[in-house]
This record gives C-alpha cells, structure tokens and sequence, in this order.
C-alpha cells in the first residue's frame, strides 16, 4: 500500500516508504520539511497495515489531526495532517510503492553465512567485560502527559 502526504498548498506530495520515519528540520530527518516553524525533530510517523500512527515529539508549534493538536494520534485515509504550520491530507492507495533503494532491502544470506554470523557475534560477546545477561530494564512508569490538547474556549482579558 502506498502511503502519501499531500501538501494542501501545493507542492510535491511525500511518499512515506518507511514503517518508521523521523520528521523535522534537520537534514538527518527521513521526512526534511525546510521551514522555520518546524522543530529539528517533529513528530515520528510509523506505518502499519492501512493505518499510520503519529508521536510528536514536544514540537514548540505542535502537530495537529483534522484540527485537534495530539500528542500521539492514529491517522486515517484522507486525514489533514498540520506539522506545525505545513498542512497536509493523507492520501492511501493501492498502487504499488516506488521502488526502494538497495540498503533498505532485506539482504538474503545462506545458512553458512548466518552461522559465521553468530558464531562471531557470541565470541564478541564473550571477549566483552559485561555479559548481556546482566543486563536490566529501567523501571517503567506511566506518562502523565495527555494525548490530545483541550483547546482553550476563550483567553482571559488582563
């Protein structure tokens, strides 16, 4: 499935060819959006099955769906999408993807391979101070941010 942003005031429509892919300013970024009110590091998109999934990443101007700023949202066919100032729909088609370059493909390796592979991999391991297996989770803890903004009804008058 192939999966578009489409500039709604005009310009080249971004394909988005990754299931994870990094937007912002910064010239690393898999989405580079070159304007002033986009962060260095926006939002995150990840693409699944006919739906994507949306995680700003403390923007200062924000990502919005369909109007309402979120933090982390899902995203639909024909959803605006607005990053910071830049708005976009989101266009799904059944077309095929354009073609991927040959370091995002999955390299094919014969079973003597992979056995070279691991077998070099454990005596890595080995040779290291630390062991994997001392190896531990951080606590993990609920996020107490919310993931949609309340809009303010009215700002009061100093």
């Amino acid at each position: 499935m192939r999966v578009q942003l489409v500039p709604l005031e005009g310009g080249t429509s971004i394909d988005v060819t990754k299931d994870l892919m990094l937007v912002g300013r910064k010239e690393d970024c898999d989405i580079q959006l070159d304007h002033k009110s986009i962060s260095k590091q926006h939002c995150i998109i990840v693409r699944t099955d006919g739906l994507l999934l949306l995680r700003d990443l403390g923007s200062t101007n924000g990502t919005r769906v369909n109007g309402q700023r979120v933090r982390r949202a899902a995203i639909l066919p024909n959803d605006q999408l607005n990053i910071a100032s830049l708005r976009f729909k989101v266009k799904f088609s059944e077309e095929e993807e354009p073609a991927a370059s040959p370091e995002e493909y999955t390299q094919q390796m014969d079973l003597a391979e992979i056995e070279k592979v691991i077998k070099k991999t454990a005596e890595e391991a080995n040779e290291e101070d630390d062991s994997m297996e001392d190896m531990s989770l951080p606590p993990m803890q609920n996020n107490a941010l919310p993931d949609v903004y309340e809009e303010k009804a009215s700002k009061k008058k100093k």
